[in-house]
């Protein structure tokens, strides 16, 4: 055999051994492909469900039953399993937010963002936001969510768009509105674990804007977006508010039946008013909702006996009106009131619905100290306050009054904000700000010199028509009276308006 023969005969056995190697190569190519596929296909232990729960007894019950029935609902999918460690697959991780730390300004999501991600950044895939009355089903919410891969960024929710340029969302995108979302919450949001990773970065790294708190979803969506370099909210058909099939999500309500409504003489309800508006204002209140009051008083700079009007003996003054609100509070524990376990207070341009406050009330221990309305925040990633936004009501129990005027804290001006002043008050004495989206209030800040007028048509028609609103704020641009019988008044069906 010559030297040629044998190089051709050694290289064609080279070339066999090759292919056999390429050949038992593909042999294990399907078994590899189906583990990789095992590694990013989403399973309920992958999963962070956190309720959007407060501090508040009534809330925190609610979101605690919420939170057995998720887990009840994996074990009744079969998915539980003993392992050696001992550890539970197939259970997400169930988070009560309100239980995450100490700090009240978790509620806002972005202060504890850092806090879900050193728990939970390393071991889950998706981190999966609800309210406390959003249900879940657990096996459609895995096949939502396994249609898009877990190791990108992806902000998930359901769409909401403003119509028009709204002025509680600072005019944002005001050449097209509807050209960005933002999440229903009611309906349940999810953030992938790689974008969770980037927001933290984020937050512990930059010299973020912190200032006010007002429309938590919307500014959510703003930060993910941040101008262009995040993602966008991706529509999910799935997370839904009514119920239909297919549905991952849906939601029951924000007044929920806890019984019968409190009587009227339980809620002692307080209108600031000054004399400049008791000609326009104060019958717009006479007109509407005035007659669902068991204990009503206007309190005025001065005494008109035609509406009648009490003098506190505070003088008027442009904004914040701090020494007018303490001083209702002292009238409000005196002799000189009838005796009630609520205090309402508000502006002479609130409209509102008693029957479904008193409604609301049925709820909540009026011998827990508690402050109830729409909460904003100020400075939240910096250790700051919330408060509950004066012109759409705020809601306080006799308890409540009672420690606040028992300790030191009160107002460092006549005409300092006094909604900002009771929530740094209370966040002092460890009164947490219970929150009611069915509140809907104007703020007049006044720190930076602004006024937000939130009116119903500076909502989301889609979300604003599901609920059941408690209030609006502010005559401005609108009949208040046409508001008022239209969005809180239930004795005529809204078709006959």
């Amino acid at each position: 055999m010559s030297h040629r023969d044998v190089f051709y005969g050694c290289r064609l056995v080279a070339v066999l051994l090759i292919c056999l190697d390429a050949f038992a190569g593909d042999k294990h190519t399907g078994p590899d492909h189906a583990a990789e596929h095992r590694k990013h296909s989403v399973e309920l232990e992958d999963v962070v469900i956190v309720i959007q729960s407060q501090r508040n007894s009534y809330h925190a019950r609610r979101s605690g039953q919420r939170k057995v029935e998720i887990l009840q609902q994996a074990a009744r999918l079969g998915q539980i399993s003993r392992q050696p460690e001992d550890r539970r697959l197939g259970v997400p991780v169930v988070v009560l937010l309100h239980e995450l730390s100490q700090y009240e300004g978790d509620w806002s999501i972005l202060p504890a963002l850092p806090r879900l991600f050193a728990k939970y950044g390393h071991s889950a895939s998706w981190l999966f936001f609800i309210e406390e009355e959003t249900k879940v089903t657990l096996s459609a919410l895995l096949e939502v969510l396994n249609r898009y891969p877990a190791e990108e960024e992806w902000f998930l929710g359901k769409r909401l768009h403003d119509n028009e340029a709204s002025i509680i969302h600072h005019y944002a995108f005001s050449e097209d509105p509807s050209s960005f979302s933002y999440p229903d919450t009611t309906a349940g949001w999810a953030l992938s674990a790689p974008l969770l990773k980037r927001l933290t970065e984020r937050i512990r790294s930059e010299n973020l804007k912190s200032d006010f708190t007002i429309d938590l979803k919307h500014e959510i969506a703003l930060f993910i977006w941040e101008e262009g370099h995040g993602p966008k909210l991706t529509a999910v058909p799935e997370f839904c508010t009514e119920p239909r099939d297919g549905c991952a999500t849906t939601f029951t309500t924000y007044l929920p039946d806890c019984g019968d409504p409190v009587s009227k003489n339980d809620v002692f309800v307080a209108v600031k008013t000054c004399q400049k508006f008791h000609s326009d204002r104060v019958p717009v209140v006479k007109a509407t909702w005035e007659k669902d009051a068991g204990f009503l008083e206007y309190y005025s700079d001065v005494t008109d006996a035609s509406i009648p009007t009490v003098s506190l003996g505070v003088p008027n003054t442009e904004r914040g009106h701090c020494g007018k609100t303490f001083a209702i509070l002292r009238r409000f524990l005196s002799k000189a009131v009838p005796k009630a376990n609520w205090l309402l207070i508000v502006d002479d341009d609130t409209l509102i619905s008693l029957p479904r406050l008193r409604q609301l009330l049925r709820c909540y221990d009026p011998k827990e100290a508690m402050s109830l309305g729409e909460r904003y925040g100020y400075g939240l990633i910096q250790k700051g306050y919330s408060y509950t936004t004066g012109g759409g009501g705020m809601v306080l129990s006799r308890t409540a009054v009672s420690r606040l005027l028992s300790s030191s804290c009160g107002c460092y001006s006549d005409d300092a904000p006094d909604d900002m002043v009771l929530g740094r008050c209370f966040t002092t004495l460890g009164v947490p700000i219970t929150h009611s989206p069915l509140f809907h209030q104007v703020e007049s800040n006044a720190h930076a010199r602004v006024l937000v007028t939130a009116r119903p048509d500076d909502y989301s028609e889609e979300m604003i028509s599901t609920q059941r609103a408690i209030s609006f704020h502010k005559h401005w641009n609108v009949d208040p009276v046409t508001v008022y019988r239209y969005w809180l008044q239930d004795t005529r069906p809204r078709d006959e308006l």
